[in-house]
């Protein structure tokens, strides 16, 4: 049985670890609340945006890159509309810069780890670009044993997801996809549905002209207005086609974060339910050992005194 003084020092240990967990659990609470709103007052900007970008990209029908200025890659709309051979796909993971949200990260690395094993079986090599810590630290090791390349890490857009962040990604992304050394981008993210549960979900990004047959299909036997653009239809799109693709990555972003405090909520109110049900079994244990103890004690006294009269 233990003696006295160790029990102590669990009791007093556990009770430190509670009120580490406890406080984690009401921070993630305050946080989580805004980033579930901010999420919901953002799905309806995003479906609106990607309706009219389905909807112009019906209206247009031919691309063309002859009287564009483009300056960079993501100005390149009618390269990102093209859709090739798929020999190396992109893989945006986003994960967290934080632990202590129970399955969170690993439920996200799990999922691009057999996203890597099922194009490796197709023949298709896989680009990683990680956002996050947590994912940084796991899939560098786990790149040396899959073979799979880590091709640009992202630390700040994790804790604070921003347009502007998005942006600077979705550059680098699309200077892959041109100068195709990528034909193709997934998302691997995470889609936050209430404070109990999220989804872990592959978002395809690049090549965009797949989303006509979304558009047709569910807007058969409708009659759309006809469209007139000014100047013209593909300087339109020249500014269209980067802002739905960094809209893309930023709700993928902000579910993410949601999913992530949520699930740290859950992780540390179980932890902190979890102590305190350790030190009542400590405590119980403490008091029997006490006891037990004391009474050993009497024992000892009243058979000295018994031996003394006899």
């Amino acid at each position: 049985m233990a003696n006295l003084k160790d029990i102590k020092n669990r009791i007093q240990s556990v009770k430190s670890t509670q009120k580490i967990t406890r406080a984690m659990k009401m921070v993630a609470a305050a946080k989580v609340k805004k980033a579930e709103n901010t999420v919901k007052m953002s799905r309806p900007f995003t479906n609106e945006l990607t309706a009219m970008f389905k909807k112009l990209l019906m209206s247009v029908g031919t691309y063309s890159a002859q009287s564009l200025k483009i300056k960079s890659p993501i100005d390149n709309y009618p390269e990102l509309l093209q859709v090739r051979d798929t020999k190396t796909v992109g893989l945006l993971v986003i994960t967290s810069n934080k632990g202590l949200a129970g399955a969170y990260n690993a439920n996200v690395v799990r999922k691009t780890l057999q996203t890597i094993k099922d194009y490796k079986e197709q023949g298709i090599e896989t680009i990683l670009f990680v956002v996050g810590q947590k994912g940084i630290s796991t899939l560098k090791r786990k790149c040396k044993e899959l073979n799979c390349e880590i091709a640009k890490t992202y630390l700040g857009v994790a804790n604070n997801p921003s347009a502007e962040g998005a942006k600077l990604i979705i550059e680098d992304i699309a200077d892959y996809f041109v100068t195709h050394k990528i034909d193709k981008i997934e998302v691997i993210t995470t889609r936050f549905k209430n404070m109990m549960s999220y989804f872990v979900e592959n978002w395809t990004i690049l090549p965009l002209k797949g989303v006509n047959d979304d558009y047709e299909r569910l807007h058969d036997n409708i009659l759309e207005p006809l469209m007139e653009f000014m100047p013209d239809m593909h300087n339109i799109l020249q500014k269209i086609v980067p802002m739905y693709m960094t809209n893309i990555l930023y709700q993928s972003l902000l579910e993410a974060q949601a999913s992530e405090l949520a699930s740290r909520m859950t992780a540390m109110s179980a932890a902190t339910s979890n102590a305190e049900k350790m030190i009542n079994e400590l405590s119980v244990e403490y008091n029997k050992t006490r006891q037990f103890a004391i009474t050993q004690e009497i024992i000892e006294v009243v058979s000295g005194a018994n031996a003394q009269l006899g």
